[in-house]
């Protein structure tokens, strides 16, 4: 997958991870990583960033890395426009640089689990558009990680699975848990309390289960009513679907 570039020698490759266990990550992506002049990953300020821990012993020797740091996280609402105003100028920003990169040199992009599937690159892809040539690798789903984890299939026959943001109003989070087989929510965090209660009224929290940490050392797969205490942002809650099989 790439885009228009003229003249230039080099390329943006956006190398998917996988879902956190880097022996997941696929072939493609291991050999982009291992002929890196140029490697760029997103994390937050004060953070090592995960998708940089995953390679850790696979850089090559005198690779050059770029650390996108976040400009904001959690201290400005995602609805709020100033939020849309940091963000934009931050991924301004770097597709300035990997654009300037790709002129004479490759440069590899980490991203956690699938780029396409709500990954950070995808702000950048678009910027790069007609800019720079980029190739785009797939990884495995956080999600996909997570029902694997979980023991149980997420889907059966003609079973439909909605992915959900735990960000969703309540009302709105009752309403996909409601019309769908399958279910998997993301974005949790803070967002815990609320997403229990839209489950509870969807009649689907007994059923459901929050993997932390899917495929990684630390990971823990329990029943929602069972937890106690805080979650992780990037935990994922699943209730799976119980359709037609033979």
């Amino acid at each position: 997958m790439s885009s228009a570039t003229g003249s230039t020698t080099g390329k943006v490759i956006c190398a998917g991870l996988g879902p956190g266990d880097p022996e997941l990550m696929s072939v493609k992506s291991w050999r982009a990583i291992q002929g890196a002049g140029h490697v760029a990953y997103f994390r937050k300020e004060g953070r090592k960033g995960q998708a940089r821990t995953l390679v850790d012993g696979l850089l090559p020797e005198g690779v050059t890395e770029h650390a996108m740091e976040y400009p904001v996280t959690t201290e400005i609402h995602f609805s709020d426009p100033e939020y849309n105003r940091i963000l934009s100028e931050f991924y301004d920003r770097w597709a300035d640089t990997l654009a300037e990169i790709a002129q004479t040199e490759n440069v590899v992009v980490l991203c956690e689990g699938d780029p396409f599937l709500y990954g950070s690159y995808m702000h950048l892809y678009t910027r790069l558009q007609g800019r720079a040539a980029q190739e785009i690798i797939p990884g495995i789903t956080g999600m996909s990680g997570c029902w694997t984890a979980s023991g149980q299939p997420i889907t059966w026959g003609d079973d439909v699975v909605t992915v959900a943001m735990a960000t969703l109003s309540e009302d709105e989070l009752v309403q996909r848990a409601t019309e769908t087989d399958a279910l998997v929510v993301m974005k949790i965090g803070r967002n815990l309390p609320k997403l229990r209660r839209a489950l509870e009224r969807a009649g689907k929290l007994q059923d459901a289960w929050l993997v932390e940490r899917g495929t990684m050392p630390s990971q823990t797969v329990q029943k929602l009513t069972e937890l106690t205490g805080d979650v992780p942002y990037f935990s994922i809650v699943l209730v799976h679907g119980q359709g037609r099989r033979p």
